[in-house]
């Protein structure tokens, strides 16, 4: 089963915000054993985010989405949601409290009275709007919730918000997919190595080892770096193992120089 995630917001895509979901996604499914399989970047735009979940519904993924489930004009991502699956949105009755909740909280700290149906209280209510069918998604930081469907779990923007949120799905709902599957990696840097004579080699790997996968990474080089190749092999431990062998048996015959990058590893 693969596992995506959806970046939502023009901010990341104009520079006016930089993206900080993405590596902390990838380490947070690192460490329990699981891996990220593809990612997307969307504007701020109802069609295109409509057809990218439609896209992601269809193709029973685990899908994290963040940002854009707020309520002002720019926020599509629920409306989007409920789109793509061709559902209704619906103020979720426990979102609706819990959102209440936080109004009467921040009126108290600040030694005010409110109104829970004035114009701008109901509008806050819109944040609780989900698909019909959504379960909610706990927010430990102001309590207002992200929303879960069809293994697709919409969370906001804000990383104080969102990496808890993501984490409390992995653990509540996938920790019997943790660490289910060994993986190992090992690899050296190749200096001075031009890919396409290396290739031969890289393809005849993964054609004698299927499971595993060969890796090129190259640098053109710094001041304090010469030019190289970081060439490696990641994926069953054992077939790592004899193809990573057999891979330095290779460059030797190309009477490569290479030293080795330190091992990384997850049983």
């Amino acid at each position: 089963m693969a596992i995506g995630l959806i970046i939502i917001g023009d901010e990341i895509l104009s520079g006016k915000r930089q993206d900080k979901h993405l590596p902390q996604v990838i380490a947070a499914l690192n460490a329990r054993g699981l891996q990220l399989d593809w990612a997307e970047y969307v504007g701020d735009n109802r069609e295109r985010i409509t057809a990218t979940l439609q896209r992601s519904f269809a193709s029973g993924d685990i899908v994290f989405s963040t940002g854009g489930i707020g309520a002002t004009p720019d926020d599509h991502t629920r409306q989007c949601a409920a789109a793509a699956l061709n559902l209704p949105l619906e103020l979720h009755t426990e979102a609706k409290t819990l959102i209440q909740q936080r109004v009467l909280e921040m009126a108290a700290e600040a030694g005010k009275t409110v109104d829970l149906n004035s114009p701008d209280h109901l509008q806050r209510l819109k944040m609780g709007e989900f698909p019909q069918g959504a379960a909610l998604i706990p927010n430990p930081y102001n309590k207002i919730p992200g929303f879960a469907i069809r293994q697709h779990y919409f969370v906001p923007g804000f990383p104080v918000m969102a990496w808890p949120m993501i984490e409390w799905v992995l653990d509540t709902h996938y920790s019997h997919l943790f660490h289910q599957q060994a993986r190992a990696e090992k690899a050296v840097l190749v200096y001075e190595a031009i890919e396409s004579v290396l290739t031969p080699l890289m393809e005849a790997l993964e054609a004698e080892f299927p499971l595993i996968k060969v890796f090129s990474l190259p640098s053109v080089g710094t001041e304090t770096q010469r030019r190289h190749i970081e060439l490696g092999v990641k994926g069953d431990p054992a077939q790592v193992e004899a193809a990573f062998k057999k891979m330095l048996t290779g460059l030797d015959h190309f009477q490569s120089e290479y030293v080795p990058v330190p091992l990384s590893s997850d049983a």
